[in-house]
């Protein structure tokens, strides 16, 4: 169960039991209105949810930027796939688990064919320049998934946190772990 499914359990509980202590002393006929304790529980479980959502969608997004320039950088350089085909993979694994299955990850050749809100700019002419590149990628998706850890319920925040480690080994391996 996630910490929304649970915090709605709760609201709901909450909720009831409230509406269990004022219906036993109710004497007016009709349906009952919320109590100001209802009314407020609701709307912050209201709340909770929408930031839940707006979070998701920042680190999915975040992700899904990264992997539209593992994108760019294929199609500009393909001797460059057997070192960046894993990581793209991963980073379309990241995609898929940080938005629970709400927009697929483009494959590579998908990614070519369809229309897309932003035309991604190009991977840099030079392979090692796109390799840098890339790994700026990482290092910022790495960062903005670090920076939403706090605001993250718990499940989510281990996810973000292994997201996050992942992305600075992509960091890692397309610059210092080529050169060990």
């Amino acid at each position: 169960m996630t910490t929304t499914g649970r915090r709605a359990l709760l609201t709901a509980g909450a909720s009831a039991a409230a509406a269990a202590l004022t219906g036993c002393t109710s004497d007016g006929a009709g349906p009952r209105r919320p109590s100001p304790a209802e009314e407020a529980a609701a709307r912050e479980a209201e709340r909770v949810a929408r930031a839940e959502a707006a979070l998701r969608r920042r680190a999915a997004d975040a992700s899904r930027t990264l992997l539209e320039r593992y994108d760019a950088a294929l199609a500009a350089h393909p001797a460059l796939r057997t070192r960046v085909a894993p990581l793209r993979a991963a980073a379309a694994a990241h995609v898929r688990a940080l938005s629970q299955g709400d927009r697929p990850a483009p494959s590579p050749s998908a990614a070519s064919g369809t229309a897309a809100p932003a035309a991604p700019r190009p991977a840099p002419a030079d392979p090692a320049a796109a390799l840098r590149e890339l790994a700026a990628a990482a290092r910022t998706a790495s960062g903005a998934h670090t920076a939403e850890l706090l605001a993250a319920p718990p499940e989510y925040a281990r996810l973000l946190a292994s997201v996050a480690a992942a992305g600075a080994a992509h960091a890692y391996l397309l610059t210092e772990g080529a050169r060990a």
